[in-house]
Order: structure tokens, then sequence, then C-alpha cells
């Protein structure tokens, strides 16, 4: 177990990411260069959609379960306070500063639904930032459709 997961680990290190193995997987030590945005519900699948649409989306990690999650790996946290802080206003949890990400590892409870080899991109934090205003201003508008 301990081989296959180095060899998983120096996998991921060819994208320039700080990566650690432990007992429980292998994981993204977020810094200055890569941070990850985590969200739930009908915002995650909204972000998602308008990713997909302005071809932006980057590498996406689902996790399973009656609490799904989606955690967008993204760049450009350095110059994005502003961004960084209206994500977490809108409920996303952003992980950075050294925070710690589990990847996936061949386990059942997270995966890649956009690994990194099929994304293009990291894209910048102000680009999911962008796309959860852009589900928040149209379910805000859904809401006055419905109330008059």
């Amino acid at each position: 177990m301990i081989v296959a997961l180095s060899v998983v680990a120096e996998d991921y290190r060819r994208y320039g990411w700080t990566i650690e193995t432990t007992s429980d997987g292998v994981e993204l030590i977020t810094d200055e260069q890569i941070a990850a945005i985590e969200l739930t519900g009908s915002v995650a699948a909204g972000v998602r959609r308008y990713l997909r649409a302005n071809n932006l989306s980057g590498p996406v990690i689902e996790t399973m379960g009656a609490n799904r999650r989606e955690i967008h790996l993204v760049t450009g946290v350095a110059k994005a306070a502003r961004a960084i802080e209206a994500l977490r206003a809108a409920g996303a949890i952003v992980h950075t500063d050294g925070a710690r990400v589990p990847l996936p590892h061949n386990s059942n409870a997270i995966a890649w639904s956009i690994a990194p080899s099929e994304a293009r991109w990291l894209p910048p934090v102000v680009a999911v930032g962008a796309a959860v205003r852009a589900v928040a201003a149209r379910e805000r508008a859904q809401l006055r459709t419905v109330a008059c």
C-alpha cells in the first residue's frame, strides 16, 4: 500500500504540487501557487456548468455520499484576497496557506470529476469566484420570477 501511495504521490508531484503521503492517503498542501475551493449543492452544480460553458474548467475532486462536494483546484490566490473573501461569504470553503486537501488514490470516497491530465489548466480563483456570483445571480432572478 505504501509503495502504491508513493507512486500516486510522484504522479501528482509532476504537476508541480506539494504532496505529502500520510497513513490516510495522499494530500495536496496548498500554498501561494495552488488552493482549493470546496462547493456543495446547487452552487457546485451551477459552477461546474458555468466553468464548462466558458471553457474555464480545471481539476475537480468529487466527494461521494450524502454530503456530496466538489473541490476545485485553483491558482492565483496571492492576488485574490477580495475574491476569496467573497467566496467565503457565499458559503464556499477556501483551502489556502498550507491547508491539506486529500487527493484521489483508489478510494470510493473521493474521485476526480475532472482529472489533472484532462484539464487544460488550473483556473484562477477569480474564475471560480465569477462562476459563484453568476450562479447566485441566476438563483436570485429565479426567486424573483417565482415570487411575482
